[in-house]
């Protein structure tokens, strides 16, 4: 039980941060929010939806189901991420990042729902 608190809590932080510079606007999140062309709003809701995201994870601590929901939301915006990543032809090792992000918040759905369960 321990480990899937502790993953829950990794991947809220790394979604926390994400999230962050979104919203705040930092330039390297900027470089990368041209780079694949997402309009300034939707890259600011997609950086509070990391942020909903986040924090439904935290809750999941204890609420379960919740922590479940907010891991497939974060499922669906990283694999929206490998796509746009896909599209614009980014690196390898890029896309790379991402599927290992992802790979993560998999893991923390499927111990959460078995957790839930």
């Amino acid at each position: 039980m321990y480990a899937v608190k502790a993953l829950s809590v990794l991947v809220a932080l790394l979604f926390g941060g994400t999230g962050a510079i979104k919203i705040f606007g930092l330039p390297v999140s900027l470089r990368i929010r041209d780079r694949l062309g997402v309009p300034a709003t939707l890259w600011r809701a997609i950086g509070l939806l990391e942020w909903v995201g986040a924090a439904g994870l935290l809750v999941g601590l204890w609420v379960p189901m919740v922590g479940v929901a907010a891991a497939v939301g974060l499922s669906a915006l990283m694999l929206g991420a490998v796509a746009s990543r896909l599209r614009v032809h980014d690196s390898a090792a890029t896309i790379a990042v991402d599927l290992g992000v992802l790979t993560l918040v998999g893991l923390d759905l499927v111990l959460l729902a078995v957790a839930a369960g």
